[in-house]
C-alpha cells in the first residue's frame, strides 16, 4: 500500500516536470498533435483530458496557464446503468495562429478556426471561425481579430517589441513606478 502510494507521488511528480520543463514534448508524448511553435504558459498534467490523441493544434498557438481541451462528456457515468455502452467522445481542433486566455475550457468536438482569440475565463462549447475574437461562458463571436486589431492600435503602448527586462523598466517608467 505505502510502495502503490509512494509510486504514484513519484509519477506524479515526474509527470508536473515534465510538464513544466518541456512543455511541447509532453504534449506530443501525450499524443496530441502540434504545429509548430505552439507555446504553452503555465502547462500542467491534465490540461489535455483522458483521450489527448484526439486533439490537434496547429501552429503559432499560444496557449496560457489554467486551459483545459476536454474530449469527452463525463456527464455519461452516472447514466451507464441504463445504457451501459453510453459515450460521448469527439475530438477538438485548433487552427493556426490562435491565443487561448487564462482558465479557457474547450469541449468535446469543438473545432477553432484560424486567426482567433479566446478570452480568458471562457468556456467553448462550439464551433469558432476563422478571423474571430470569442469571450464568455459559453463563448460566443464578439468581434472579428480584424475588428480587435484596430481598438489594440489605438491603445497600445508601442512596447511589445522589447525584450522582457527592457520591457518591464519602460512599464514602470510608465506607470511611474
Amino acid at each position: 500500500m505505502i510502495i502503490r502510494r509512494l509510486v504514484g507521488v513519484v509519477g506524479y511528480l515526474r509527470r508536473q516536470t515534465r510538464a513544466k520543463l518541456s512543455p511541447v514534448n509532453y504534449a506530443k508524448s501525450l499524443g496530441v498533435t502540434l504545429g509548430e511553435n505552439v507555446v504553452f504558459y503555465g502547462m500542467k498534467p491534465g490540461m489535455f483530458s483522458t483521450e489527448p490523441w484526439l486533439i490537434t493544434i496547429g501552429s503559432n498557438v499560444y496557449i496560457t496557464a489554467g486551459c483545459q481541451f476536454i474530449t469527452h462528456d463525463g456527464g455519461t457515468l452516472i447514466l451507464r446503468s441504463e445504457v451501459p455502452d453510453l459515450e460521448l467522445t469527439a475530438p477538438i481542433t485548433v487552427g493556426d495562429n490562435v491565443y487561448f486566455g487564462v482558465n479557457t475550457t474547450v469541449l468535446p468536438g469543438v473545432n477553432i478556426g484560424s486567426r482567433v482569440i479566446i478570452g480568458a475565463g471562457s468556456i467553448v462549447t462550439k464551433d469558432i471561425p476563422d478571423n474571430s475574437v470569442a469571450v464568455g461562458v459559453p463563448a460566443r463571436v464578439i468581434k472579428t481579430v480584424d475588428e480587435y486589431l484596430e481598438s489594440a492600435k489605438k491603445r497600445s503602448l508601442h512596447l511589445g517589441h522589447l525584450s522582457g527586462k527592457e520591457k518591464e523598466q519602460a512599464l514602470k517608467r510608465y506607470f511611474h513606478l
